[in-house]
């Protein structure tokens, strides 16, 4: 493949796949509440899982790195999905919620410094900054004429600090301990993980009541095959090629992405602020890849 498949497409491909699951979780949570709809979307993916890994015969890791990666899918996906779902199902709007998970490059960016070591320069740091300024700007527009801190329950920031903590160590920690798995082995163990946890979630927590209209029907076909699949496999592969305060700055992206999929299908508009810092974002984001591949030369 030539080098602009793996330095833009592929990147370009996963923000976008990404961006989606805001957009899946917004058409899913009126019709099932977000334990129920988690452990129904993990369960679809895992049988897609179990049949991918028999046609590839996958080879699966031994109990020890299974351990790991069953760490990184109650980080990554059982932490990260369970806050995002459960801030927004109380009322915290979307786009408050991926402002909070944006901040998720700077403190994967200092887990990486304190645990594995990894040196970020100067210019990766103003790279991550410009980002963070970006994704601010793109929500100030949008949240600054009226939504604040009272619109919402307090304790929905909670949710929102667990999602944050959780895709920032789970990123770090797959980096450190779970990059020579298989792909589809691994992914599969995440998911196994994150589904057992949102089963005894919702069996504690949640009625598991479910309304089967079609804008669920639709919100998880995609949830499974285009984020919980072909996202989450395109992360793994990510974090095994670059380093993790590097990968992490791709979601520097997701937020102006959202913004624009939110204009086109909910008819949110898309103001001077709001472009403006989406280009700022992506200009930070280019000045840590661009630093990515010098170090690589």
């Amino acid at each position: 493949m030539p080098p602009i498949f793996y330095s833009f497409f592929v990147p370009a491909l996963f923000v976008w796949l990404w961006s989606t699951g805001f957009i899946g979780a917004k058409y899913g949570l009126p019709f099932a509440e977000p334990f129920t709809l988690l452990l129904i979307r993990m369960l679809f993916t895992l049988v897609l899982l179990s049949v991918l890994a028999w046609i590839m015969k996958t080879r699966w890791p031994g109990w020890r790195g299974a351990g790991h990666l069953a760490v990184t899918g109650l980080l990554v996906h059982g932490c990260y999905l369970g806050g995002v779902y459960y801030a927004i199902q109380g009322g915290m709007p979307s786009g408050i919620v991926s402002l909070i998970v944006g901040l998720q490059p700077l403190v994967t960016s200092a887990v990486a410094i304190l645990v594995l070591k990894e040196s970020v320069s100067g210019r990766q740091w103003l790279g991550l900054t410009l980002g963070l300024v970006g994704v601010t700007l793109v929500l100030l527009e949008k949240f600054g004429g009226g939504a604040s801190a009272s619109d919402f329950p307090l304790w929905t920031l909670l949710w929102a600090a667990l999602s944050l903590g959780g895709i920032s160590l789970g990123t770090v920690y797959q980096k450190r301990n779970g990059t020579q798995s298989d792909l589809v082995a691994g992914t599969f163990i995440q998911y196994s993980a994150a589904a057992t946890f949102f089963a005894v979630g919702a069996f504690a927590f949640e009625t598991r009541e479910v309304v089967w209209a079609q804008p669920l029907i639709w919100s998880m076909v995609w949830l499974v095959f285009g984020v919980s699949i072909g996202a989450i496999l395109l992360l793994m592969w990510l974090i095994r090629r670059g380093a993790a305060s590097q990968v992490a700055s791709l979601f520097y992206l997701v937020p102006p992405v959202t913004a624009l999929e939110a204009y086109w299908l909910f008819d949110e508009r898309l103001g001077v602020l709001a472009m403006i810092g989406g280009v700022i974002s992506i200009t930070g984001v280019a000045l840590v890849v661009t630093q990515q591949r010098k170090q690589a030369a």
